[in-house]
């Protein structure tokens, strides 16, 4: 524990210092020169069969051979489903096929790049030169062209699959605000990004992981407003990773954050590039990754996770209000059926004699202790979630709400379980769902069971002893060297703006302070409307 203490206050002192963090080796493999074995030859015979032994018992891959400027001998490979084929054969097949007059004297590959200047009609046109490189890129998409006696080819940027429209997030939906989420298409989501911050200062940077997938990340930042050193340390952590496949963002979000094992998540995900494009304009560094429309936000705190992005188009003091609902929300789903167990089980004189002798009149036929029912029905309501998630929609809110009513009603007619643990249990998976980020709920449902063995056991000390853990744990979590209850502990003035409270819009002239103050102020100080500036 001492040694995972130092490490982490290492890297807390280096991003506050905004000392410079070394490259790790792996970064260097992909600057590497290629392997002479890599390189394409010069036959054209060769590079086919080659290609062909690659790609054997692959019946998408298109392999074809056509004669170009009639006179050369060449070759045509790509993937079918990823190329544009109408395309294809219009703006480049065709126009190669055609005969063209040039000096016989004029080398091939002159000759070549002669008649891609002035026949292809393609904006994108990139040079390869080995076997990789041309997987890579029909992979992606990209037709390659070879020609005999050259020992390079040309991918062509032809790149077209099927993609789902932009609708607005399901899990992240809003009253009033934006309704464009990202898709699974990274060129997409850099986009809507780019519509909201227009600034050239905003930089995207890409890092292909997974040996099998070569999936693109995209590390986003603002330059100028993020903090060098954060930037370092989110590419050195992405560099590091060596893998076979990268599916989604929630692989990177494993491999990248600070303690593996903490039920809390330490990075924030969002479908929405609002949320995204807000985060950026705080100096915070954005990770896209290619096939998934949830991008990473880091470094985050806990009150990051509590906050919706609602929360910034209403009124300051209707938000003010719903945040401190939210965090009754988190008490209730992390205490109230342990609560209810410690005080029904050892604390009698906690409760009011008129409501005491009703809940013990509830009780009387039930055959089980409290924790015994507790569980059973928060396992129950579990398994009620569960199914309602994983049916089809059409069906799965019915069977969630008809069984939640049935069996409970039903539980409770045979004796089981009481009528106030079925309430108990209903407002909390209730207050569990009002939390904005899902991975959070999450993470709150699963500490309730340890919460309710403790108050079981021990009562209320059981419940102060888990408390007591579960804030000592959050003390000691970082999210990328921030202090994850930043800036409540460690205490920052500055930034109590938008936790507990959210001051209005013209108050907020200051960043958050994440790994130094960096870039501080990102507006006027002088903004807060009056009545004699509006006169005037």
């Amino acid at each position: 524990m001492a040694r995972k203490w130092r490490k982490l206050k290492k890297l807390q002192d280096l991003l506050l210092k905004q000392e410079p963090i070394q490259a790790v080796e792996s970064q260097n493999r992909i600057n590497q020169q290629p392997n002479s074995q890599d390189k394409l030859a010069t036959s054209l015979d060769t590079n086919i069969s080659k290609l062909q032994k690659i790609y054997e018992n692959c019946s998408d891959v298109i392999f074809h051979n056509f004669i170009f400027g009639g006179t050369d001998q060449a070759f045509l490979i790509y993937i079918e489903g990823l190329s544009n084929i109408e395309e294809l054969n219009d703006k480049v097949l065709t126009p190669l096929m055609e005969n063209v007059k040039i000096d016989d004297s004029t080398k091939q590959i002159d000759r070549f790049k002669t008649i891609l200047q002035k026949k292809i009609s393609v904006s994108k046109i990139q040079e390869v030169l080995t076997y990789p490189d041309i997987i890579y890129q029909i992979s992606s998409g990209n037709p390659v062209i070879l020609v005999d006696q050259m020992s390079n080819g040309y991918a062509v940027g032809l790149a077209k699959w099927e993609k789902r429209s932009i609708e607005e997030p399901s899990a992240e939906s809003v009253i009033r605000g934006p309704r464009e989420g990202f898709i699974e298409s990274i060129g997409v989501n850099t986009a809507l990004i780019r519509r909201k911050i227009k600034s050239p200062k905003l930089k995207m940077e890409e890092v292909k992981i997974g040996r099998l997938t070569k999936t693109a990340v995209i590390v986003a930042y603002i330059d100028g407003v993020a903090n060098k050193t954060l930037i370092e340390e989110v590419k050195n952590r992405l560099n590091r990773i060596e893998t076979d496949t990268i599916l989604d963002s929630e692989y990177i979000e494993e491999f990248i954050e600070d303690n593996p094992y903490s039920p809390f998540p330490q990075t924030l995900n969002t479908e929405r590039p609002d949320v995204a494009s807000a985060y950026l304009s705080e100096g915070h560094v954005v990770i896209l990754v290619d096939g998934s429309p949830f991008s990473l936000v880091a470094p985050i705190t806990l009150y990051s996770l509590l906050q919706a992005s609602e929360d910034y188009y209403n009124r300051p003091m209707l938000t003010t209000a719903i945040r401190w609902l939210r965090y009754l929300f988190v008490i209730i789903t992390l205490l109230l059926p342990s609560v209810y167990v410690a005080v029904l089980t050892y604390h009698h004189e906690m409760v009011p004699t008129t409501l005491l002798i009703s809940m013990a009149a509830s009780r009387e036929p039930i055959p089980f202790p409290a924790l015994v029912e507790a569980l059973l029905m928060e396992i129950m309501f579990e398994i009620l979630r569960e199914a309602g998630i994983r049916l089809p929609k059409q069906i799965g809110s019915a069977v969630s709400i008809v069984g939640a009513l049935v069996i409970g009603q039903a539980a409770v007619d045979a004796g089981i379980v009481s009528a106030t643990m079925v309430m108990v249990v209903a407002v909390t998976g209730i207050a569990s769902f009002a939390i904005p980020h899902y991975n959070v709920g999450m993470s709150l449902r699963m500490l309730r069971f340890p919460m309710l063995f403790l108050a079981g056991f021990l009562g209320l000390l059981g419940i102060s002893l888990g408390v007591i853990m579960i804030v000592t744990h959050l003390c000691t979590l970082r999210s990328f060297g921030v202090p994850y209850l930043s800036p409540m502990a460690p205490m920052q003035g500055d930034d109590m703006k938008d936790v507990m409270f959210r001051l209005p819009r013209w108050a907020h002239n200051t960043r958050p302070h994440l790994t130094g103050k960096y870039n501080k102020y990102r507006q006027a100080s002088n903004l807060k409307p009056s009545a004699e500036k509006g006169e005037e």
